[in-house]
């Protein structure tokens, strides 16, 4: 009965997907259908433009995460679908511009019809907001949430972990918190459908790990050094032995000259585009208390190179001491509040990946203070300075502020794992839905709940950490 409810629920999820975008195809070329009749005739430019459509937004999809209905919330399934339409929109409709200008129709090259662009994405906006509350409505009412218990070492932990599953009470049903070393640990697991480990010790984690898999439970459980070496290896035979081989990596001749041409092109085309939205910056903060406009700090890169990072000032100036940023922090400035929310704070630090300093996709570059505290912590910290330090990245676009240092880490590493010129576009393009989820991805250090093993909760304060 379980596995026909999962058939469904995968064939709810195709069906809706192909409805969307069949929707959004017809919206597009019908409305634009009716000012450029050749649309609905068979012809070579007919084809070539719905080729572009239909290439671009399933590419955009792609890379924005796309129609994820039973795994993300309605709110960022629409941010992203609507991002990516957006995008294959603007791109389709400046094609038909260019085939519209010929002896027949426009002598000239002419941005048609640009109302009708508008009438376009709100219509394409207001179905993608149905499909997806829609899509998520039928998803869950399949199937009830996922029964889950979570095994982990301290209270700590479990507020660390917790108050993430808790975001998504549709998916997941908590109904038993467990220290891993419970002598009725294994009946809790059979007694579930889904598995959360959380710092838990390695031993002891790996022996659960193959009870859940062994019992055919789902299984989540939080990257430790070893998954990160693992997930840039691969399966090799030494004659009749199975292997797992890693070699170290760094970047090819040909990557790090595609990746500084990239370097240079985002870096001289933001300055550029970015000019005028700088310039307002500079005076509402020159405006704001008249103090310095720029703000200078040294910075670690590649190998340990120490560099001076720009920023806009979004703090008082006589608040030199560099210390964490929590919830309310009063040092902050009115400007400041809104260039951090929006992390235009970042802009000028396109001038040094026009030096050389920076590149546009790498590991945040972190304070010389931060390093040192965090190396003692969590000695794998250096091996993110393999990489030169980057203006955004895996770490910026899924964590946020108040991320947790370990967890910035495992970001950091699976990227350079993983380093492809692909992945660096698929992050540059990425880094826009930054925006649109400003309010939490720039969240301070605050309070945390903390969890006990018997399913209880006590408020109590969280420890202060450095913030970027």
């Amino acid at each position: 009965m379980h596995g026909m409810i999962k058939k469904l629920k995968r064939t709810v999820v195709f069906v809706l997907k192909m409805a969307l975008f069949a929707s959004l195809f017809g919206i597009f070329f019908g409305i634009f259908g009716i000012h450029n009749p050749w649309l609905f005739n068979l012809s070579r430019t007919t084809g070539v433009t719905m080729v572009t459509f239909v290439v671009l937004g399933i590419a955009l999809m792609s890379v924005y995460g796309g129609y994820a209905i039973g795994t993300q919330k309605s709110k960022p399934i629409i941010h992203s679908m609507a991002l990516a339409t957006l995008i294959t929109d603007l791109v389709t409709h400046l094609q038909l511009s260019i085939m519209n200008t010929s002896q027949f129709n426009n002598d000239h090259f002419v941005y048609e019809t640009p109302h009708l662009l508008l009438l376009v994405i709100i219509l394409q906006i207001i179905a993608i907001v149905i499909f997806t509350y829609l899509g998520n409505y039928i998803y869950f009412s399949l199937e009830p949430p996922e029964k889950c218990c979570v095994l982990s070492s301290s209270r700590q932990s479990l507020g660390s972990i917790i108050p993430k599953i808790k975001r998504f009470p549709k998916q997941y049903d908590i109904r038993e918190i467990v220290r891993y070393d419970d002598r009725h640990v294994l009946d809790a697991i059979l007694r579930n459908d889904t598995v959360f480990l959380y710092d838990v010790p390695d031993k002891e984690r790996n022996q659960l790990i193959s009870f859940c898999y062994q019992t055919q439970k789902n299984i989540y459980y939080n990257f430790e050094t070893i998954d990160v070496v693992a997930q840039g290896a691969k399966y090799v035979n030494l004659d009749d032995k199975s292997m797992v081989m890693y070699t170290a990596k760094d970047l090819t001749m040909e990557q790090r000259i595609v990746k500084r041409l990239t370097d240079l092109a985002v870096s001289i085309i933001g300055l550029i585009v970015a000019s005028p939205i700088m310039l307002a910056c500079a005076i509402a903060i020159k405006l704001d208390d008249h103090g310095k406009v720029f703000y200078k700090q040294q910075r670690l890169t590649k190998y340990g190179r120490v560099f001076e990072v720009y920023k806009f000032r979004t703090m008082k100036e006589e608040n030199s001491v560099h210390k964490s940023v929590t919830e309310g922090d009063d040092r902050i400035t009115r400007v400041g509040r809104v260039l951090r929310k929006f992390r235009i704070d970042e802009l000028p630090q396109l001038i040094n990946i026009l030096n050389g300093d920076m590149t546009v996709v790498g590991p945040r570059p972190e304070m010389l203070e931060n390093v040192e505290k965090y190396t003692k912590e969590l000695p794998e910290f250096s091996y993110r300075l393999r990489m030169k330090a980057g203006l955004t990245g895996l770490a910026q676009i899924s964590g946020k502020y108040n991320t947790s240092p370990k967890d910035k880490l495992v970001m950091d590493l699976m990227y350079i794992e993983n380093y492809s010129i692909w992945q660096d576009f698929k992050l540059i393009f990425q880094t826009i839905t930054v925006f649109l989820k400003a309010s939490e991805s720039t969240e301070a250090f605050g309070k945390e709940e903390l969890y006990d093993f018997d399913g209880g909760r006590e408020q109590g304060p969280k420890e202060e950490k450095p913030a970027e």
